[in-house]
């Protein structure tokens, strides 16, 4: 009789976890943001559930990065995979092609009149977007890379923010530690001047036309509005909870920038993944599995980083 009740109970509780560990199915639908005469457009993925859930909003990282984490040379769908991962955990999620770039490409604007508020204006947008969305318990910001500063400076109406391969210093600094790690003095000689005269909000007139990918022109006003920014001192300002992740594989942004900013803001919890890289996949190989990866949309993103966000989230 005890080993037919043991069975019954056995088969009871294996019953119970199945259900349990069912994912949830989920959903994608096109969404469109109005901003005056321009549209930005976007992905909303949601789970289906009928009570309400949290969403994200996913900010993808610099340059001709989409809403999935690809751009026009190489295709890894990051962002896509952290998006659904989210929902088959009970989490929406929103990723958008900034203006210029996929689907948005007709409202960007021309390289001389752009400035990093235009991005972070943009995302405001979106954040009350989804705040007018009665489907939705809270707002949490994931900022990626680049999309980590951004969110900062744009999160004051989010109940919680993430930053993964956030950069922990102001790009001016950055981009001068990035020329002083290729130890090629001359180099130093002709960019750091130029820098620290973008940093002053000065333009540079003359400009050596072997810089010009760097400091043209007409690039000059966005990396004026860009430096003005320090990471450190804009996550300082944000009152909710903190969540700062990154991977030791990282070839672009350091463990250093994410204790960067994890000191400076008291209500941040600070999470290093081993092995992770900066699109948030395990790299168990050398440099070169690390590059490769950037192309490989089928290499999953790092359990660990969505085990974490999902727990974080949801507590």
């Amino acid at each position: 009789m005890n080993k037919i009740i043991l069975f019954l109970t056995a088969l009871f509780l294996s019953v119970l976890n199945a259900q349990e560990k069912k994912e949830i199915t989920f959903k994608e639908s096109p969404v469109t943001l109005k901003i005056n005469v321009d549209q930005l457009y976007g992905t909303l993925t949601t789970p289906d559930l009928t009570k309400k859930y949290p969403v994200a909003l996913i900010i993808a990282g610099s340059g001709p990065t989409d809403r999935n984490g690809n751009n026009p040379m190489m295709k890894n769908n990051s962002l896509k995979m952290l998006a659904e991962a989210l929902a088959k955990n009970g989490i929406a999620s929103l990723r958008f092609d900034k203006r210029g770039i996929g689907e948005s490409k007709a409202s960007a604007i021309s390289e001389d009149v752009l400035v990093f508020e235009n991005y972070t204006e943009d995302v405001k947008s979106w954040i009350n977007f989804l705040k007018q969305d009665k489907r939705f318990s809270k707002l949490i910001i994931i900022g990626h890379s680049e999309g980590s500063l951004i969110g900062m400076i744009s999160g004051a109406k989010a109940d919680k923010f993430i930053s993964i391969a956030g950069a922990g210093e102001s790009a001016d600094k950055t981009i001068k530690t990035q020329i002083a790690s290729k130890s090629m003095k001359p180099l130093e000689d002709m960019t750091f001047p130029i820098i620290d005269s973008l940093k002053n909000g000065f333009k540079v007139k003359k400009v050596d036309p072997m810089l010009n990918s760097l400091f043209r022109p007409s690039i000059q006003p966005y990396l004026i509005s860009w430096f003005k920014y320090d990471p450190q001192t804009e996550i300082k300002k944000l009152t909710v909870p903190i969540l700062i992740l990154q991977g030791n594989k990282d070839l672009q942004v350091t463990v250093k920038d994410a204790e960067n900013l994890s000191h400076a803001n008291k209500n941040s919890e600070l999470l290093v993944i081993d092995k992770m890289n900066h699109i948030m996949k395990i790299i168990e190989g050398d440099q070169q599995a690390n590059m490769e990866s950037y192309n490989n949309e089928t290499l999953p993103i790092s359990e660990t980083l969505v085990n974490k966000i999902v727990s974080f989230i949801q507590k």
